[in-house]
């Protein structure tokens, strides 16, 4: 091999040289300043951005809570909830309505209320945003006007709902009139009307206060 001239040495040295600056860049300069500073630029960058995020969510915050007030009034007005947003009172409301419809509901045939109660109300389950309340409906009634009174009450609004549904006819009145009435019970439950944001707010500012000691 024959031995490199003066300026292929030269050559070769600046070329290991620049190879071992490279090197050094590469094991300590890099990897112990320059990595470390460019993460932190990018974890900088990300809580800018986090922060613009929850700059503009407080922003908008005003307007936001002013369409929630909006649609929580709505709600309240909304006809398919009770006419009241006390359990108690909206129990005696479907009796009285169940009274009310038995009434206009007696073309073609014999319907009475015979028996008719509250239920105990429940809270909201976990999944269910609403209250409901409830009572226990006892009919005695013939065909026609009892089809027309289940349909005057699951139809239109308020909003109401029929389970439990049992028909029977009572053997000791058959065996007395062939034609005697059927013995119908079932409960009966709506959605009690939400109160008013407003209203809520206010009911709650009391306790508030009531909390915050001297």
């Amino acid at each position: 091999m024959k031995p490199l001239r003066p300026r292929e040495r030269r050559v070769a040295a600046v070329a290991r040289l620049l190879v071992a600056l490279l090197l050094g860049y590469v094991v300590l300069l890099h990897w112990w300043l320059v990595a470390p500073l460019q993460q932190i630029s990018r974890e900088m960058a990300d809580l800018r951005d986090t922060q613009g995020r929850y700059a503009a969510a407080i922003a908008e915050q005003p307007a936001l809570q002013q369409r929630i007030a909006a649609l929580g009034d709505g709600q309240a007005a909304s006809q398919a909830f009770l006419a009241t947003d006390d359990p108690n009172t909206a129990a005696a409301d479907l009796m009285q309505r169940v009274v009310d419809v038995v009434g206009r509901g007696t073309q073609g045939g014999r319907c009475v209320v015979s028996q008719k109660m509250p239920l105990p109300s429940a809270p909201a389950s976990p999944g269910e945003p609403y209250r409901k309340a409830a009572v226990s409906i006892n009919l005695s009634c013939d065909i026609e006007p009892l089809a027309a009174v289940l349909q005057a009450l699951e139809q239109g609004t308020p909003y109401l709902f029929i389970d439990d549904l049992s028909i029977y006819r009572n053997p000791v009145a058959s065996q007395q009139h062939s034609a005697a009435p059927l013995e119908v019970q079932f409960t009966l439950s709506g959605y009690v009307r939400p109160p008013r944001a407003g209203a809520a707010a206010a009911g709650s500012a009391p306790h508030a206060g009531a909390g915050a000691g001297p």
